[in-house]
């Protein structure tokens, strides 16, 4: 891909400055969930104002935000709004109309651009450009075959028996294990593409998983590129439940293997911004086991939330030094650390009413960094907070992690 305007110079924007008009330097963010909610703390703390525009009047970030632009994500007036306030522009999710980017582009610098965010928004496109790449990246994608009409999905039932048992994965809007549906035989396949409105579908191969993992690179508008050490993820229902950051988290060769990879991804796309490229490691037989990408997210990234805590330079960080054309410091991380995703659950009962989880009892474990987003109403399977544990060794990490998600009863206690 490498679109030129991805490595063109920037002026940057520096900390502190201001407009021709004399306003101080403003940036900007389509969405308001935590993530820009972190966004916003990070370009703040540098002495930037910021903007998000967020439909919700009670957004995360839009409540902590200098200007809350209250307007669907594709309003024309809310765009220009966006454009006029501020020097620079994000988004936090993958999910806002890259139309949307590609109008704000044509007055100001975005990153990531439409076109990549584009590319992440569909899976049928996200595999294209992983296997365009896996010359460059050293990684493929697992086997898979695109279904969007029923000739497609009759020529799989015949024709790719090795696909199957799969999961057959809707091409738009799915995260979290959302509009994925395994599948064992063609039977299954044709009544799960049912279920799933005959949307535009992948069906991929289901590999023997002996792990997962992620990597997070920053690339500047000048091709600069840093990145964080791999970290191990644990999911539980499709929504990640337990990071692993530290040292040995994963055998050394593969923790490269996947570094390198993220990096030449970003690379081939002629990325601007924070992106995370996540892994399965497969058991191939040879007792290390191989990488296989599974998919991108142009953005910070929830497994990324311990570099907050646990590292002197976060992912928010990096996310306003790209966006605004600073230099990207190399990350250094200084403590090992355990995520633990706090999910709408640990404020309901077995009834489903709310309840105050023991704070006081978690907070008085050493080394817990708790981080709240702000949400008013606590949901199942709502993303409501993380718990970062940190400490001098992996053993007193995972003993203090063991500890808190046995006081707020977290899945994935088995895993840590």
């Amino acid at each position: 891909m490498n679109e030129d305007i991805h490595v063109v110079a920037m002026p940057p924007i520096l900390p502190g400055s201001a407009d021709a008009a004399g306003q101080p330097a403003t940036l900007g963010v389509l969405g308001g969930g935590q993530l820009g909610r972190m966004f916003v703390h990070a370009a703040q703390r540098l002495g930037y104002c910021t903007a998000v525009l967020d439909p919700d009047a009670h957004s995360p970030a839009g409540r902590v935000s200098h200007y809350h632009i209250q307007t669907a994500y594709d309003d024309p007036a809310g765009l220009a709004q966006l454009a006029q306030l501020c020097q620079a522009i994000s988004t936090e999710f993958e999910n806002v109309p890259a139309q949307a980017l590609q109008t704000l582009a044509l007055t100001r610098p975005v990153a990531p651009g439409a076109a990549v965010v584009g590319i992440a928004q569909n899976r049928i496109e996200e595999k294209a450009h992983f296997t365009a790449c896996a010359d460059v990246s050293g990684v493929s994608c697992a086997p898979y075959a695109v279904i969007e009409t029923r000739a497609q999905l009759q020529a799989v039932q015949v024709g790719r028996a090795d696909l199957l048992p799969g999961i057959l994965k809707t091409a738009r809007m799915g995260y979290d294990g959302k509009g994925q549906v395994r599948v064992r035989t063609a039977g299954e396949l044709a009544a799960a593409w049912a279920e799933l409105g005959g949307a535009a579908c992948v069906l991929e191969k289901m590999l023997p998983l002996t792990a997962e993992c992620s990597v997070l690179v920053a690339r500047g508008w000048d091709g600069q590129v840093v990145s964080f050490a791999p970290q191990r993820n644990v999911h539980v229902e499709g929504i990640l439940a337990v990071t692993h950051a530290y040292e040995g988290n994963m055998p050394p060769a593969l923790a490269i293997r996947a570094r390198d990879a993220a990096v030449a991804i970003a690379q081939h796309l002629g990325y601007v911004g924070v992106l995370c490229v996540e892994f399965f490691v497969v058991d191939d037989g040879s007792g290390h086991g191989a990488l296989v990408v599974n998919e991108m997210a142009p953005r910070p990234h929830n497994s990324g939330h311990y570099t907050l805590d646990a590292c002197d330079v976060s992912q928010f960080d990096l996310q306003v030094h790209a966006l605004a054309g600073l230099p990207l410091p190399q990350p250094r991380q200084h403590s090992p650390a355990i995520m633990l995703n706090l999910l709408g659950e640990v404020w309901l009962d077995g009834n489903g009413q709310r309840q105050e989880p023991d704070w006081p009892a978690v907070l008085r474990l050493p080394g817990t960094h708790m981080h709240l987003y702000g949400k008013l109403q606590a949901r199942a399977g709502r993303k409501m907070g993380h718990l970062t544990i940190t400490g001098p060794d992996v053993a007193s990490v995972k003993t203090v992690a063991q500890r808190a998600a046995f006081l707020l009863d977290l899945p994935g206690l088995n895993n840590i």
